[in-house]
Order: structure tokens, then C-alpha cells, then sequence
């Protein structure tokens, strides 16, 4: 559609409203290739949290939007994750502003100090998976985010086993959710006395603040500051080109930020990872047999599979700010993009037989960078896309080692929106059977040939 100043916009989707929201919600309209048949790779239509927005589904459109430069498309206005992550958080921020935080967060999450993590990876997901029970289905979406919660509480904040560390698990996944449900409720963001959602979500982010602030503290005046391995004891050494240190409310918002983003979405990955193995015992087999052998090229082809069959997030927005061309499109500013990779994913263009659950296809050949984009792409893809990859391949070998996963005959699980990220309905069911003798792979297994 053409306008007398020259810009043209997709066709809109003819859904009502709440039509469009409803499906959404469900996660239908994420899947839903109709949209595409009846108006190609671009189209407009009204979500929830978003309003009006140009839905892409389309790689050449989708590198147009992520390759905009830094002052012609924004993903900080209007993100529905700014309000209550903070002004500082990665997500609200845009420019020059947004690029100087990036450079300091890149370096904890790349190189040598992974391996360490992975470590830790590791150790949360045996305490996790030695309370499962035996012989019973029971929701594995909790277990996860129970691993992933401790794991960033230990690697990103530094905190171990103790007071601040029982706090943190006790209060945080309550938080977290109501966050959610508000950031998908801008209306419901207003103080409307002491017992409204977003008065309680104010209340616990001053607790948040006041622990944090404790940390920096004691991180500040710890001479061994230097020896740690934590994303926040690297942030408070980290200085900015002029010099500058980090300030206290920059540290808050980038570590909540990190956690939100890296806890609730990778959790439901592995939580979708569980539903799917059950429904492909051919490639859970292969995958026991591959962790038996210490290999894992098949285990991260999986990990992919997974993020391109079921992605967590709907999708990653940019506010126009100035005529951008997208495609046969010209968008005038202030225009909503929002980058539907669920569409893509499931583009029989891109991914032969999208609707079958095949790790194969991505085996000895990486996804291409702007056809699979879980983690978002340009100069905002997710910044921990490195250490989430790496907290779902240790989890789930972990979890091969130690358990049997038994398949299922039940339908799939279908999607269930929690306010930010989408999940199964029923909470990725497991049922398993503990292995009298815990595969060994890697480095035990050398250790253990030498014993």
C-alpha cells in the first residue's frame, strides 16, 4: 500500500483484535502458514503489549532490519521488557548507549571462562535431577528453571550457598513470573495501591536493589575481586572508554536483564527438549549412545532442532526512526517491526518437512544466520546466546547420563504463553528410570580409564 508521501506498508491481516490476541497466546498464530499464503512475507496486524505492528517472516527482509544502522531502526523504544527490567537494562537501551554496554558484557560470556561455567552447569543439574521421582510423569518446566536460576545466581552474581543465595531461589521465580505477566500488561503497570500487581513487583524490585547493592559493596572491597570468575566481579573491573566504572543502577538493571533473559528462556527450551525427545525415541536412543561415546555434534543439532521446532520467544521488535526499506516495502518512522521466527522456522522454503523433529538437518552445517534466529541477530542478538547454548548441552547430557527418559505415545504438548516466553502446556512431562550405572563421558571417562 502506497501513500502520496511516498512509503508503503505490507497488507493487514483482516484478524480483530482479539482474534489476533488470542491466537497468539495459544501460539497458533506463531505457526500459522495461512498468513503467509494469503499475504506473503510481510503483513500487518495488532498484538498484544505491541500494538500495531509489520510482521516479517522473510531472511532478505529480516538482514535489511537487523543490519539498519544504530540510528535508523531502535529496539530499546518501546520494548515491552523496558519497564520492568529498568532504564539501563540491554533491552531499553539504544545508539551509542546500548553499544558501550555491549562491549562490556561480551567478554564474560566468550573464551576460557565458560569452561568454568560449564562446570557449574553441571553440578546444579545433578542436585536437580537427584530429587525426581521414578515411575510417574511429573513437569520438568519448574526442575529447569530451578537450574537455571542457580546456576545464574552463581556464575552471573557470584553468590553461593547461604543466606543471600536462599533469598534469591525463595522470592526470584514468583518474581520473575509476575514480571512477565506485567510486561505483556502495560495497562496493569501502575501503582493502584499496595496490594496491585505492580505496586508487588515495585516492592520486591527494591528488595532486588537492595541485595544487589550489597554485593557490589562487598565485591568492591574484596581484595581478591580479581580472582573471580562471576559475571559481576568481571563488570565491576570493567571500565568504559573514558575510563569511568560502572555505576551501582547500571549494575542492577544489566544483571537483572541477564538474569530475566537467561533463566525463564532457557529453562523452557530444555523443558521442550524433554517433550520432544519423548516423541522421537529413535533420536533419544542415538543421543544416549552419542553421550556414551563422549561425543555431542548430535546433542547441539538437537539443541538447534529444538530452538527452530519450538522457540521460546515470539519474536524480536524494532522501532523505526527513520525511512527504512524492507524488501518491495518503505516503512515511515515510528513504524513496529517485529521479526517472526516461528514462521521462518517452519518455512518449507528454508527447512524441508518443517513440522518433522529431524536434528539431522543440522548436522555438520550451521544454521544459516538470518533463516534460524532464536537468539535474535544484528547488534542485539542475545549477548548470552554462547552460555545458554552451553547451560542446555550440559543439562541435557547430564540428564542422558543419569536417567533413562521414556518415551511417550501421548499428542504433543501445545504452547502456553507466560508473558514473555512460551513454554508447554503441560510443563515438557518426563517420565524416567534412574541407571544403576551413570554413563561416563569426557573427562571422567579418561580419569576413570586411568583409575
Amino acid at each position: 500500500m502506497a501513500s502520496a508521501s511516498g512509503y508503503s506498508l505490507p497488507p493487514r491481516a483482516p484478524l480483530p483484535g482479539p482474534l489476533a490476541t488470542g491466537l497468539f497466546l495459544l501460539g497458533a498464530l506463531r505457526r500459522h502458514p495461512s498468513l503467509r499464503r494469503r499475504f506473503g512475507d510481510a503483513f500487518r496486524l495488532r498484538l498484544p503489549a505491541l500494538g500495531s505492528v509489520v510482521v516479517i517472516a522473510d531472511p532478505g527482509m529480516v538482514k535489511q532490519l537487523y543490519t539498519a544502522p544504530a540510528d535508523a531502526v531502535y529496539g530499546g523504544e518501546n520494548n515491552p521488557l523496558a519497564p520492568t527490567l529498568g532504564p539501563y537494562s540491554s533491552f531499553a537501551l539504544d545508539e551509542d548507549d546500548h553499544l558501550r554496554q555491549r562491549r562490556l558484557l561480551l567478554p564474560p560470556f566468550h573464551g576460557e571462562r565458560m569452561a568454568g561455567y560449564g562446570e557449574i552447569f553441571e553440578e546444579e543439574a545433578l542436585r536437580e535431577i537427584a530429587t525426581w521421582p521414578e515411575g510417574r510423569e511429573f513437569p520438568t518446566l519448574q526442575p529447569m528453571m530451578r537450574i537455571t536460576l542457580n546456576a545464574i545466581l552463581r556464575t552471573v552474581f557470584g553468590i553461593a550457598e547461604g543466606p543471600e543465595f536462599d533469598s534469591f531461589r525463595r522470592w526470584m521465580p514468583g518474581w520473575v513470573k509476575l514480571g512477565s505477566a506485567l510486561t505483556a500488561l502495560p495497562w496493569a503497570q501502575r501503582d493502584l495501591g499496595r496490594w496491585s500487581p505492580w505496586a508487588r513487583f515495585q516492592k520486591t524490585r527494591r528488595l532486588y536493589d537492595s541485595l544487589v547493592d550489597g554485593l557490589i559493596d562487598r565485591g568492591r572491597a574484596d581484595p581478591n575481586l580479581s580472582e573471580r570468575g562471576d559475571v559481576l566481579a568481571l563488570l565491576l573491573q570493567a571500565r568504559y572508554e573514558d575510563g569511568s566504572e560502572v555505576r551501582r543502577e547500571e549494575l542492577r538493571d544489566q544483571l537483572l536483564s541477564l538474569l530475566v533473559a537467561g533463566h525463564e528462556t532457557t529453562a523452557g527450551s530444555l523443558a521442550w527438549a524433554v517433550e520432544r525427545l519423548r516423541r522421537n525415541p529413535d533420536v533419544l536412543a542415538r543421543l544416549v549412545e552419542e553421550v556414551r561415546d563422549g561425543g555431542g555434534e548430535l546433542r547441539e543439532a538437537t539443541i538447534r532442532e529444538v530452538q527452530r521446532t519450538r522457540p521460546v520467544i515470539a519474536g524480536t521488535g524494532r522501532t523505526v526512526k527513520k525511512p527504512l526499506e524492507l524488501g518491495r516495502w518503505r516503512l515511515p518512522p515510528d513504524t513496529r517491526v517485529v521479526v517472526d521466527g516461528s514462521l521462518m522456522h517452519h518455512d518449507p522454503r528454508l527447512f524441508e518437512d518443517p513440522k518433522r523433529f529431524d536434528p539431522d538437518r543440522f548436522l555438520g552445517s550451521a544454521p544459516e544466520t538470518y533463516e534460524w534466529v532464536p537468539y535474535g541477530g544484528g547488534r542485539r542478538r542475545c549477548v548470552g546466546a554462547a552460555f545458554a547454548h552451553l547451560e542446555m548441552d550440559v543439562v541435557l547430557r547430564t540428564l542422558l547420563a543419569q536417567v533413562e527418559l521414556l518415551p511417550t505415545t501421548r499428542r504433543p504438548e501445545s504452547w502456553r504463553f507466560r508473558g514473555v516466553a512460551f513454554a508447554p502446556s503441560r510443563g515438557g512431562l518426563a517420565e524416567i528410570r534412574r541407571r544403576a550405572d551413570p554413563l561416563v563421558f569426557g573427562e571422567r571417562r579418561a580419569a576413570a580409564a586411568v583409575a
